[in-house]
């Protein structure tokens, strides 16, 4: 049996952020640091600034000239959305390394992606001020599962199928197997990279939102986008009342079963454009 500070501890030494990624964590906690530092460190990596580009003239943005700088695009977006898309970006690259065969990648991210556009609609509706922050965490809510399977693949596995068999919830069949889940794991994954408090506690407790202290609402979110996301990967079409959503989240959020059902068919329409937008090199989902 592992603890998450087991499974953790070894994979970091396999799985690190990129230095570019951790030069510019150090820069944004900087107060004395600019916006000319933090774009001139952008400007260095030129994965990450074709990536930034990229989004600022997409549709996500909308913005009413084209941008072409990197300071340009720094100063329109501001440091805490340029953080997470950097961080985004240097997650992807860090598991960019897993074994072949180990999961599929392509369908891993299509389905964090699905995520990441349904809680950004969520927040939205909730009047999140900053929902670009619900965009990444739910991008990386199910992180802990690419830890589990670099380290204990068989176990992970088997824990899968038993709980397709048994049609329990996973996390529940993980604790039994392996000791911990995987949404345990990756909120010790955030805290081993020393990324922001609301990511260690949204990421830990997104599976039981009643736990969340400090995130409730974040951690709401991303409980719900994830419930409606296992749905949609499933194929299921359920009435929103059918959904196992937790009645915590849906007090928190205030949302009801028709707005469940009109931000399920927004995130439809936008996966294909978000997917574009961050994995380039993934196909337009079916």
């Amino acid at each position: 049996m592992f603890t998450p500070q087991d499974l953790v501890g070894s994979a970091v030494k396999l799985v690190t952020l990129p230095d570019v990624y951790i030069r510019l964590q150090a820069s944004l906690d900087d107060e004395d640091a600019s916006m000319a530092d933090v774009a001139n460190l952008i400007a260095h990596d030129p994965g990450l600034t074709a990536r930034l580009l990229r989004m600022v003239n997409s549709a996500f943005f909308d913005f009413a000239a084209k941008i072409e700088t990197v300071s340009r695009a720094v100063g329109l977006l501001g440091t805490q959305q340029i953080h997470d898309l950097a961080l985004a970006t240097a997650v992807a690259r860090a598991f960019s390394a897993l074994p072949p065969g180990v999961m599929n990648m392509e369908v891993f991210w299509r389905n964090s992606v699905y995520c990441s556009v349904t809680s950004r609609l969520i927040a939205c509706h909730c009047n999140v001020l900053d929902s670009e922050r619900l965009f990444v965490a739910s991008l990386l809510r199910d992180i802990g599962h690419l830890i589990m399977y670099l380290k204990v693949p068989g176990p992970a596995q088997q824990a899968l199928l038993r709980a397709q068999k048994e049609h329990k919830p996973l996390y529940r069949v993980e604790r039994e197997l392996i000791g911990c889940d995987h949404a345990q794991v990756g909120g010790e994954l955030m805290r081993a990279w020393q990324l922001p408090a609301s990511l260690q506690e949204s990421l830990e407790f997104h599976l039981e939102p009643g736990k969340a202290q400090n995130f409730a609402l974040e951690t709401s979110i991303i409980h719900i986008a994830s419930i409606i996301t296992e749905a949609t990967v499933a194929r299921e079409t359920p009435e929103p009342q059918a959904l196992r959503i937790d009645p915590v989240a849906l007090q928190i959020t205030g949302l009801s079963p028709d707005r469940l059902q009109s931000i399920k068919r927004e995130a439809d329409q936008q996966l294909g454009k978000a997917i574009n937008l961050i994995f380039p090199w993934m196909r337009k989902a079916s």
